[in-house]
């Protein structure tokens, strides 16, 4: 896929030719190659895509494999893509997930203020900010058919047989950053579990033929 005349904010540019997808093992690569699949498939067939990425809290890892996902289509220029996240709670979009991502680039903003705020996550100064807050899957917010599940977390994986109205159920799990809140060691290890869903994401796009 050749990408698009980006006009992403230059600091996340700078952080997309940064990753290296050349480190990606061949075994991580065959987890990824249903999602590849899934996508292909609804590009040859010139129809919308929807992925919605799930994990039990929907506030680490769902929310950076949705914002990464939806960013890296229009790196690469996949079209009609609309990237959402859900759990099966809600909690809240956990602070260090909002501070990773400002730091790689995105301009966030604060919509609304309580226990679940809103926000909106802006990429490039014309697309449609991502709205990132947490929400359980069947939340009103999410896609009731037509989409892929893609378990971004074990726990969620094992305590979700089936979810309803999905076409294509993908485990596609991550480490939990959370186990180093409250550690110094925890602004590292955010980073490093984002750049993991941005490398892996950037590897899925890349493979994608329009």
């Amino acid at each position: 896929m050749i990408t698009t005349q980006s006009m992403l904010f230059q600091k996340i540019e700078n952080s997309i030719q940064n990753l290296k997808p050349k480190t990606i093992s061949d075994e991580r690569k065959a987890v990824l190659q249903p999602l590849i699949k899934y996508i292909q498939s609804k590009v040859s067939n010139h129809q919308e895509i929807r992925i919605n990425f799930i994990c039990t809290h929907n506030s680490r890892r769902s929310h950076l494999s949705q914002v990464w996902a939806q960013t890296l289509a229009y790196y690469f220029n996949v079209k009609n893509i609309f990237c959402y996240s859900g759990g099966t709670e809600n909690t809240a979009l956990f602070p260090m997930v909002v501070e990773t991502l400002q730091n790689s680039g995105f301009e966030i903003k604060a919509l609304s203020e309580g226990n679940n705020p809103i926000y909106s996550i802006k990429y490039s100064e014309n697309e449609h900010p991502i709205i990132g807050f947490s929400k359980k899957i069947e939340d009103k917010f999410n896609p009731k058919s037509e989409f892929a599940a893609i378990m971004t977390c074990s726990q969620a994986d094992g305590g979700c047989p089936f979810i309803a109205g999905a076409e294509e159920r993908i485990p596609i799990t991550f480490e939990d950053p959370k186990v180093f809140d409250n550690t110094t060691q925890q602004v590292k290890k955010y980073n490093e579990r984002s750049l993991q869903i941005a490398t892996e994401l950037f590897y899925v796009f890349s493979q994608i033929n329009s």
